[in-house]
């Protein structure tokens, strides 16, 4: 009788202890997008990483998709800048502005006393002190505890890749700031390159080519309309058209022009075969028997750079291995986020570890 009320007690416990911590969010902290989980609840949130400022107060004027219609329409006292640059902060203070907004709006329906546990995903590679500047800034915006996961590791665990096992797995993941190409076994990056290269940087391509090619000044908004809209890797794609508006750089008046597919392979080949040349070299210095598994399971795209047609049967042949996209690609990371926090102990190895977490060396 007293084992049987123990056990309902320690239920009882279990549960207080589970509802104390179902604030949980794990945050995709992307140059272009964030995207928050919340655990138990799924992806809550997914909004631009802009933030608008007014100069005048240095008060954040807006957060997310309202900041983003601001970028290029706003008067001379009102900013509205991107806070992360290559996946990494900028602006230590807008972007925990950023993070504050968004574990507010995330927690707006709960009650919660204390602030929740925070997972964050970052480039892989990134230095001490960008990751200090992660946590501290999570940290100042009311997160009670903050871990950090690199994000091919969290892309490879939304997509339920065997992470844990000895089994060599291949990821790309070409975000807003940053491409990461990681080989992954029993927990842990075996080999990895983290690019500057990635989606921004192919809308720069675009702006470049439509300034040159067509004396045309075209802005980012526009830029990234034509990637989504007619970008296609493959040369035997039907010809696809898309009227683009900018002003005229000999005239100075505005100017509609209409761009084919073909004029953005052109524009963003050169950061294409960038990525291409980065992938090759992962895979001719990661250890044989990895590379054995890679050429049976394929290598895997995630991210927004994963959605442009012909990315992945380009990739394929010029590394002769399969290649396939990941299921929902833009929110690969923040369901890994998602995993991780369902199963906390379990992942809690593979996580970058705090500098008080480490061991004492001596």
């Amino acid at each position: 009788m007293a084992m049987e009320w123990l056990n309902k007690l320690t239920e009882k416990g279990k549960k207080k202890v589970d509802e104390m911590f179902s604030n949980d969010i794990g945050i995709d902290l992307g140059t272009a997008n964030t995207l928050v989980y919340r655990r138990g609840k799924g992806i809550i949130l997914d909004e631009p990483s802009v933030v608008a400022i007014n100069q005048k107060t240095g008060r954040v004027v807006a957060v997310g998709i309202q900041a983003k219609k601001m970028l290029g329409r706003t008067p001379a006292y009102i900013t509205a800048v991107r806070p992360l640059v290559d996946g990494v902060i900028s602006d230590f203070e807008v972007t925990e502005e950023m993070i504050s907004y968004l574990i507010n709006k995330a927690m707006k329906d709960t009650n919660k006393l204390i602030g929740p546990r925070v997972l964050v995903g970052v480039p892989s590679g990134i230095t001490n002190v960008e990751t200090r500047a992660v946590r501290d800034a999570a940290k100042n915006a009311g997160a009670r505890e903050v871990h950090i996961i690199e994000e091919p590791l969290a892309a490879a665990i939304g997509h339920r890749l065997p992470v844990h096992e000895p089994v060599g797995s291949v990821i790309v993941d070409m975000g807003g700031g940053t491409t990461d190409i990681a080989v992954i076994s029993l927990g842990g990056i075996v080999n990895s390159k983290n690019l500057r290269i990635a989606g921004d940087t192919l809308n720069q391509d675009i702006i470049f080519y439509m300034r040159d090619e067509y004396k045309m000044l075209i802005g980012e908004k526009t830029a990234e309309n034509l990637k989504i809209a007619i970008g296609s890797l493959d040369p035997k794609d039907k010809k696809e058209e898309f009227l683009a508006r900018g002003r005229d750089l000999i005239t100075g008046l505005p100017k509609e022009i209409v761009v084919t597919n073909t004029d953005i392979r052109i524009a963003i080949g050169p950061s294409i075969d960038v990525i291409l040349d980065a992938v090759k070299e992962v895979l001719e210095t990661t250890p044989p028997e990895i590379v054995a598994d890679i050429i049976h399971k394929g290598i895997f795209l995630a991210g927004g750079g994963a959605l442009i047609k012909g990315f992945d049967s380009l990739l394929s042949k010029y590394v002769d291995v399969p290649v396939y996209i990941v299921d929902d690609p833009l929110t690969a990371v923040a369901r890994g986020t998602g995993t991780v926090l369902e199963n906390f102990e379990e992942y809690r190895e593979i996580l970058i570890q705090n500098d008080d977490e480490l061991p004492l060396k001596g």
